[in-house]
């Protein structure tokens, strides 16, 4: 009704200017929240019933305008309701239509094909490279998974999907035979992160000396090489030439050669280096894709999604918020059916409880539990062809595969330390834990390195806390979906964690039984758990254990019977 009230008063103003109402009219009240059409509409009325004057121009010029204002408004204000009523009805057409048709009793057995929906910036490719790499060969990797325009779900081996896609994938997934996991991150955070990340990896095309030639060498690099560029991944195939061509205009704005800022400002506010975060925050662009960007995912409503009508829906739910609550319901619930949900902030229990709850169930359904932990060499999917020339090579820094990390020594060992063995989930985690702390460590020197051309920009944790706490409201008030789902997620983690505890039941029918889990085989469990703690286990240990066991057990019983048979001859 606001809206329409000032479309109307804007038509006045075009067309005659303030209106002249008589002087003893007072001006109707408006209570918060309402607005009193019929006094308005009965004022406007009287004001120009009640108009006098002896130039009949002046006259028609003041009691016309006022006329169609009073004729325009009811006709807005009813464009408005039929546009809410339409976006309502399409908005719950939706959500009926995408109703889960189970009531999720069996989410917690990993299926046959494992669905990673990878949020961007929340930790998802740490997980990938250093937990899934680890489980699942190149061989079962659904081919292309980051690169949708390409990518061949109904591969006979494939039983990992690994994707910035949305749940709308799901549509081209055998639903009933597939398990879905992800992991959530404080909004607030995720889109600092996300700024972040779009400033540097558009700042490694600053080594060109213009646009035109960023983009032709770009060009050039994707046409020879196989590997999946960081500009073919949603959302960064829209982010980063976005980012890429503001930070040209702005060094073309200051001059080439100047890489550091006059101004002495926090590192999310150098206008005169890269797009101030406030900025950034309102831009139509973030708007499509960032705010709220975890419920669009979850729901499968992305600018990315297979869909059809992902964007009416998208449009209606940011043109009237309040429809947003169908969209956040349906995306609790699918959170609430997934094997697994972690959360960023909480990294450590969040990896912890990935090993137990995935981790366990991929190695008990292969069957082995002598899985090779060797790390698959990299393939041509993932990587770039050898055959660049040494000017490819200084400027192939923006162009590495799958968010620019292929060429993380972390991420391409050949080797570890443990070798081949009896892989368990303790050996799963420590081999996590190398290998995410190499991983830190290649892309905190890699951060270093992008950003070189914009030095002012040196984003951290302590920098993060300069931003004024109205741009930090601001990201809340933008995120609201995202905020309320976030709460639900740290719900859904703590009985993640109470279940693993053994605090709730945790209900596990594996397809394969190599595990069973009942009362007998925990206690024998907690047996082993004791001797363990007070005598250091190692395999050739337990072995000993159990053949002396055995020996004893042996010689007693042969003990037992000699005796009774030296009794009998007597």
């Amino acid at each position: 009704m606001a809206r329409a009230l000032g479309l109307a008063l804007a038509l006045l103003a075009a067309v005659s200017g303030t209106p002249h109402l008589p002087p003893q009219s007072p001006p109707p009240v408006v209570l918060p929240g309402s607005f009193p059409l019929e006094l308005l509409t009965g004022a406007m009325r009287a004001a120009a019933a009640e108009i006098t004057t002896p130039c009949p121009e002046l006259s028609a010029l003041t009691v016309g305008p006022l006329a169609v204002a009073v004729t325009v408004l009811p006709l807005v204000s009813s464009a408005d309701n039929d546009d809410y009523a339409h976006c309502e009805g399409a908005v719950k057409g939706w959500a009926d239509s995408v109703g889960e048709g189970d009531d999720g009793a069996d989410k917690l057995n990993l299926k046959d094909l494992l669905f990673f929906l990878h949020i961007p910036r929340t930790g998802g490719r740490a997980y990938f490279h250093c937990f899934l790499k680890k489980l699942y060969t190149s061989a079962q990797e659904c081919p292309r998974s980051y690169d949708k325009l390409r990518f061949d779900p109904s591969h006979p081996d494939c039983k990992l999907v690994v994707s910035h896609d949305d749940y709308s994938l799901t549509s081209k997934l055998p639903k009933e035979r597939t398990s879905v996991v992800t992991i959530l991150r404080n909004p607030v955070d995720r889109v600092f992160s996300t700024y972040e990340f779009s400033v540097e990896v558009a700042a490694r095309f600053l080594v060109h000396p213009n646009l035109t030639s960023a983009k032709s060498m770009t060009t050039r690099l994707l046409k020879k090489t196989r590997g999946v560029s960081t500009l073919d991944i949603w959302p960064w195939k829209y982010l980063v030439p976005w980012m890429r061509e503001d930070l040209f205009a702005r060094r073309d704005a200051r001059g080439i050669d100047k890489t550091k800022s006059s101004k002495k400002v926090n590192p999310y506010d150098v206008d005169d280096m890269a797009m101030p975060l406030h900025q950034y925050i309102n831009d139509p662009v973030a708007h499509e894709i960032i705010h709220n960007g975890a419920t669009f995912q979850v729901t499968g409503l992305t600018n990315n999604s297979y869909f059809d009508g992902a964007h009416k829906v998208r449009h209606c739910v940011r043109k009237h918020p309040d429809l947003g609550r169908f969209v956040l319901q349906v995306a609790k619930n699918r959170l609430d059916r997934m094997l697994y949900v972690g959360l960023t902030e909480d990294h450590e229990e969040s990896a912890r409880l990935f090993a137990h709850m995935v981790g366990a169930q991929v190695l008990s359904q292969s069957g082995i539990l002598n899985l090779d932990i060797q790390e698959d060499p990299p393939s041509g999917t993932d990587s770039h062809s050898s055959m660049l020339d040494q000017e490819d090579e200084e400027t192939n820094e923006h162009m590495n595969s799958t968010d620019g990390w292929s060429s993380n020594n972390a991420l391409n060992t050949t080797e570890d330390d443990h070798g081949k063995g009896n892989m368990t989930v303790g050996k799963l985690m420590e081999t996590y834990e190398s290998c995410i702390a190499s991983l830190r460590k290649s892309q905190s020197s890699r951060r270093k390195i992008s950003l070189k051309k914009v030095a002012e920009a040196n984003f951290t944790k302590a920098a993060r806390r300069q931003v004024p706490e109205a741009i930090l409201k601001q990201i809340i008030s933008l995120n609201g979906l995202d905020m309320e789902l976030y709460e639900h997620a740290k719900n859904i983690f703590t009985q993640e964690h109470l279940m693993l505890k053994g605090q709730q039941p945790m209900v596990v029918q594996y397809k394969h039984p190599v595990v069973v889990q009942d009362k007998q085989l925990a206690a024998q469990k907690d047996w082993i758990d004791t001797v363990c703690d007070s005598w250091n286990c190692s395999t050739w240990k337990v072995v000993a254990l159990g053949l002396g066991i055995a020996v004893t057990t042996v010689f007693i019983a042969f003990a037992v019977t000699s005796r009774r048979t030296l009794k009998l001859k007597i």
